[in-house]
């Protein structure tokens, strides 16, 4: 995997976009600099399997009981910019519930909780660069940015390169969410071909009969088809 980040990014906007208004305080003022790694950096830790959990990969299933709302699963395939598969990268997900609500203290949307969803996943790409998660499709849910500001249905994905510093994070959308076209966060991409890297597609091979639908996102790390990290 040492090829990922080699280049810099492709896709370039401006981190300070004011309908997304905690982006002013917050997004750089002056042009990013590249800092090489170092020995340092390139001895920092490297994820294995010891952090996976029981149940990592399906978060319907992680409690003592199955988790409410309408189950998907959500399988891709990691690539980097020449079109290969990286293996054995490591992926994190995190998300709200099927009501809009997260599993964490600081979440006081007032909707219910669910005792059985953590909101949180864990995998291993194969030898083919492919991952699979199974899982509960999040609901929208109101965050303040504006006068009757919702967020689209989304989840949160993290992606690990050579070590801890080397890391992507983005959000996977779904295909015909009417709360797209409202987002801020999503409109702070600079081009539709842009954000529809970050919108699934419903897959109805990846869908098993009378159990759950299926959708698909592929992220590639680097190049002109680079999946965009979230904005800041």
């Amino acid at each position: 995997m040492s090829k990922i980040w080699e280049t810099p990014p492709t896709i370039e906007f401006d981190r300070a976009a004011p309908g997304y208004t905690s982006t002013v305080l917050r997004a750089p003022r002056q042009p990013l600099l590249r800092v090489p790694e170092g020995p340092l950096e390139l001895a920092a830790p490297r994820f294995d399997k010891s952090v996976l959990f029981s149940n990592h990969d399906d978060l319907t299933r992680q409690c003592a009981g199955e988790a409410i709302g309408e189950r998907i699963i959500v399988e891709g395939c990691l690539r980097d910019r020449e079109g290969e598969p990286v293996r054995n990268a490591f992926i994190e997900i995190w998300q709200c519930n099927a009501t809009g609500r997260y599993a964490h203290d600081r979440d006081q949307h007032d909707a219910p909780l669910d005792p059985n969803f953590t909101g949180n996943g864990r995998v291993f790409t194969d030898d083919n660069g492919d991952y699979k998660f199974t899982t509960i499709k999040p609901g929208a849910y109101p965050w303040r940015n504006h006068e009757n500001a919702w967020r689209p249905a989304h989840i949160h994905f993290s992606v690990f390169g050579n070590n801890v510093l080397q890391r992507l994070v983005t959000q996977m959308y779904f295909p015909n969410d009417p709360l797209l076209g409202y987002d801020t966060i999503f409109g702070a991409l600079p081009s539709d071909k842009v954000r529809d890297r970050l919108v699934s597609s419903f897959d109805l091979s990846l869908t098993q009969p009378e159990w759950a639908l299926g959708y698909r996102f592929d992220i590639v790390l680097d190049g002109p088809d680079a999946t965009p990290a979230q904005p800041d």
